[in-house]
């Protein structure tokens, strides 16, 4: 089995000076994700699906046109949600940010201190979305201690796009790590990157290995953002 984690490209999160909730791509964002849909394009996928946010469905649009595949969207695949900042000072997140940050690992936790989805609710969240969409896929964990998956078909190939946060989660529960509420701190991607993982066969079910993780080779150098 395959699987191609793709992050959204860049995003414009402020707007003259305010906060942006959902943002669009920028024109760079644009182009970032019109390249990664090019050097995609070649490639077989089984299922493409894509996070309900609209800098993630921007990113798959180009692969998917060329593709000639409709948008699949699952809701498990958004981002972890913030407070609501719209139109506000961005040094308002920003600060939020930098005082979560300070804190202990296990404080971490209960997520910033405006309100928004604590980690360990999103965590959970993305986990069992995750569990539910691999089981109609035909693909479940094996009873035991190991990270060891049942695949019903073994050559299932997967695009997803969508983001640091939620592809870090998958990239764990993939790979048998345990949680943390800094996932996307953890594997570090940048904007329009593709990390793959691929199944690896055991005797009694599968494993997965991360073949390569943020590769942005189909970026030019200029455009390459985190």
């Amino acid at each position: 089995m395959h699987i191609v984690l793709i992050r959204h490209g860049q995003p414009q999160w402020v707007r003259d000076g305010l906060s942006v909730v959902d943002p669009p791509l920028t024109d760079l964002g644009r182009q970032q994700a019109e390249q990664v849909g090019e050097a995609l394009a070649g490639e077989h996928f089984d299922h493409v699906i894509v996070s309900p946010l609209r800098r993630a469905r921007e990113t798959a649009a180009p692969l998917l046109r060329r593709l000639g595949r409709d948008e699949v969207v699952e809701p498990f695949l958004e981002e972890i949600r913030e407070p609501n900042w719209h139109g506000t000072p961005a040094e308002l997140a920003s600060a939020a940010y930098a005082e979560e940050r300070t804190r202990a690992a296990e404080e971490r936790w209960t997520g910033l201190s405006g309100g928004g989805e604590p980690p360990r609710d999103f965590v959970e969240r993305v986990r069992v979305g995750a569990g539910e969409y691999w089981e109609r896929q035909g693909m479940y964990r094996a009873r035991q201690i190991l990270p060891v998956w049942h695949l019903d078909n073994p050559d299932l190939r997967v695009a997803i796009v969508a983001h640091a946060g939620t592809n870090g989660v998958l990239l764990c529960q993939l790979l048998g790590l345990d949680p943390v509420p800094w996932e996307w701190d953890r594997f570090v991607t940048m904007h329009a990157s593709v990390t793959r993982l691929s199944s690896l066969q055991m005797r009694d079910g599968h494993t997965f290995s991360l073949g390569r993780l943020s590769d942005v080779e189909h970026l030019p150098t200029g455009a390459r953002t985190a």
